[in-house]
């Protein structure tokens, strides 16, 4: 995996270097598309709410995300970190995908994140919009899997 590696542990009080990071490796992670490795972010009883769905557990975690990935096609997302404070973290993100109709979508959102004292994720609210696109309207153009450093940010693209 590309990046320099991690010499300080995510794990609160954050600074904001590692929320920085932290925001990265979560990104990093989901562009991955696998729901295990996903999970292993979040507490064994983790709760989310994703739009209007509400989760509880790393169970219910892979199951949702491995039904989110199997309609949300070539999956790829961008973060940025919006606050944090010693055991939050506040993320502002995008993310294009297709359907299986071949139809392109951006969604756009935000995320509240609270932390245990390990570094694992115990809450997670997301707010989401989705805005159809056409495919010339892509922004993300990267090989499927981790954004390339020099792949500019959302600030960067204006979004």
């Amino acid at each position: 995996m590309e990046g320099s590696p991690v010499s300080e542990p995510l794990v609160p009080p954050f600074t904001r270097e590692t929320a920085i990071r932290k925001v990265r490796a979560a990104e990093d992670a989901w562009n991955t598309r696998d729901p295990q490795r996903v999970s292993l972010a979040y507490t064994l009883n983790s709760r989310w709410r994703n739009r209007s769905e509400f989760i509880h557990g790393r169970e219910e975690i892979v199951a949702f995300l491995t039904r989110k990935w199997e309609r949300e096609l070539e999956y790829r997302l961008i973060k940025e970190l919006w606050a944090f404070d010693e055991t939050r973290i506040a993320v502002r993100f995008a993310y294009e995908c297709h359907d299986t109709a071949g139809r392109w979508w951006r969604s756009y959102g935000n995320e509240n994140w609270e932390f245990d004292q390990g570094g694992l994720m115990k809450v997670r609210h997301a707010s989401i919009n989705d805005l159809p696109i056409t495919e010339s309207q892509r922004l993300y153009h990267w090989p499927l899997g981790r954004r390339p450093d020099d792949h500019p940010g959302l600030s960067e693209l204006g979004l």
